[in-house]
């Protein structure tokens, strides 16, 4: 929380320059493509992360698709989650992330920005919607990354449960799933530490669709935690940089 508010204090002037500028660009997509969008998004957030003394270490970039859209699916840890995603992914993405918590200043603007799904999870209808916007978006190209696990909770580096439901994105696009894990990632905005914090972050081998196609959402969902889990538990601390 520390870090937190520090950054929110030593990039006041940034973020008086960067919450207008996305509001506008979000605005005006006959103007700026998705790819112009996405680069003020990790120029932004690689602001934060050397202002708040975070290293992010990322590996297995050579897994991602080189060609299509593809859904990530991710353990979730904590507020530097997507921060940290975004700036290790070269290409174009975006996310589906809770309505209300999208509404808070600046994660407003960056959902805005980047074009992102706002989940609402007492409205099932609006749900369904999401699901079928969502996969006909990645049908035609895009890139997400979904947290299944719906919130973390000081989870820290224990998998909760991931939820099925989420899973049907990836049958009704008939696209590759990329298993994302994130280690030490709540390590930056949780606390009162202000110290340097090195995350971790690792893209795994993508899963095609031929070997989900006849399976469940329940067994897609097994299949995922089961390699997210055994690359978590092969990771270790790292020192800070």
């Amino acid at each position: 929380m520390l870090r937190f508010i520090w950054v929110i204090v030593s990039c006041i002037f940034l973020i008086m320059y960067y919450v207008p500028k996305m509001s506008y660009y979000a605005r005006h997509p006959e103007k700026y493509s998705e790819d112009i969008c996405y680069q003020m998004a990790q120029v932004m957030c690689n602001h934060v992360r050397h202002r708040a003394f975070i290293k992010t270490v990322a590996t297995g970039m050579e897994n991602l698709p080189k060609e299509g859209g593809y859904i990530m699916y991710a353990n979730h840890q904590g507020k530097y989650d997507v921060l940290g995603v975004i700036v290790s992914h070269d290409k174009p993405i975006t996310y589906v992330m809770d309505a209300k918590r999208s509404k808070l200043f600046i994660a407003n603007q960056l959902t805005e920005l980047l074009k992102a799904q706002r989940l609402d999870k007492e409205d099932i209808k609006q749900q369904v919607k999401v699901i079928n916007d969502v996969s006909t978006e990645i049908k035609a190209g895009r890139r997400y990354i979904l947290f299944p696990e719906g919130g973390y909770d000081h989870s820290h580096n224990e998998l909760k449960e991931f939820m099925p439901g989420s899973f049907k994105i990836a049958k009704k696009a008939k696209c590759p799933i990329v298993p994302v894990v994130l280690y030490d990632s709540f390590k930056p905005f949780e606390g009162w530490s202000h110290r340097k914090v090195t995350t971790q972050l690792a893209f795994l081998e993508p899963i095609p669709y031929e070997a989900i196609a006849d399976k469940t959402t329940t067994e897609i969902r097994d299949m995922v935690v089961d390699r997210i889990q055994k690359k978590l538990d092969t990771m270790e601390t790292m020192n800070c940089w």
